[in-house]
């Protein structure tokens, strides 16, 4: 297999097209934290700490999960398991999506590389909670949540109070879909002996903690546009990002074979809905930075 070759299989590896979870986030914080457009430099310097941050992730899941997912028939045909990566490869993978992450904070500001040994801890930790919690759902959605709190601090240099709030708010919205994303497991789970939601609580029980996610979700993103003084187009991405949560839930009650669907699409869109109205406020105000 040649270099190009290489590199699409490590893209795959860590489902680069994953990246539209937290990258519109990010970039909506940064948005809010630059009261319009934050300079190129930062906008590429955030972009380069979350592929390196997302590289890390998900090649070292992949390496620490790998013999879990060789016993799982859903996973077992992922890339470590099928022998097309050998797990040394997915370690030093990740040892260079740390070195990326850091380098890209280091660029950014001294708060920015003073914290990302926080994010480093919360990326590695994940991999194992499910081994002994079944809150790994929100262990997940708070790694994710480090995008904008990072691209947040990234433009800013400080942590302020709708950074935090616009963060917890992605962490119970990952939290909410990857426990539907987990009904897919519930059985293997049980027999394996790790732990979900949808494994200790049953679908129904996961499924309304879920919703519940998902109803904080959107109450602090209303919280967040109040505190950022936000206009009618914010509250409008936020009106057709909820009737993509209401589809969701509605999609996965009745039919778990669109979990998939739900997982990757309706929350892609979620995410760029918030994104681009945002986006569309900031240029409807004129609050360009300079």
């Amino acid at each position: 297999m040649g270099v190009a070759g290489r590199i699409k299989t490590y893209m795959e590896l860590i489902k680069v097209e994953h990246t539209v979870f937290a990258l519109p986030f990010a970039l909506t914080a940064a948005l809010m934290a630059a009261k319009g457009f934050p300079s190129l430099y930062q906008l590429f310097w955030i972009t380069v700490a979350l592929f390196g941050a997302r590289t890390a992730a998900m090649s070292l899941n992949r390496a620490i999960d790998a013999e879990i997912d060789a016993r799982n028939p859903r996973t077992a045909n992922r890339h470590i398991p099928r022998g097309i990566v050998k797990r040394s490869e997915a370690i030093l993978l990740a040892v260079f999506g740390f070195a990326v992450m850091v380098f890209a904070a280091y660029k950014l500001n001294r708060l920015a590389l003073e914290l990302s040994p926080v994010a480093i801890f919360v990326l590695t930790l994940y991999s194992f909670t499910k081994r002994f919690t079944a809150l790994c759902h929100v262990v997940l959605g708070i790694a994710v949540a480090l995008a904008p709190l990072g691209a947040w601090v990234a433009v800013k240099g400080s942590i302020d109070l709708p950074a935090i709030i616009l963060s917890l708010s992605v962490a119970f919205w990952v939290a909410g879909f990857d426990i539907i994303y987990a009904l897919q497991d519930v059985e293997f789970d049980r027999k394996e002996g790790l732990y979900s939601i949808p494994a200790k609580l049953g679908e129904r029980g996961a499924l309304l903690i879920s919703r519940i996610f998902h109803l904080l979700t959107l109450a602090g993103l209303v919280w967040v546009g109040v505190l950022e003084g936000m206009g009618i187009f914010y509250y409008l991405g936020l009106l057709i990002s909820t009737i993509f949560m209401v589809k969701e839930h509605i999609l996965v009650t009745r039919d778990r074979s669109k979990i998939g669907y739900a997982f990757f699409n309706l929350n892609g869109y979620i995410s760029l809905t918030v994104f681009l109205f945002t986006l569309l406020d900031f240029i409807r105000r004129g609050l360009w930075s300079s």
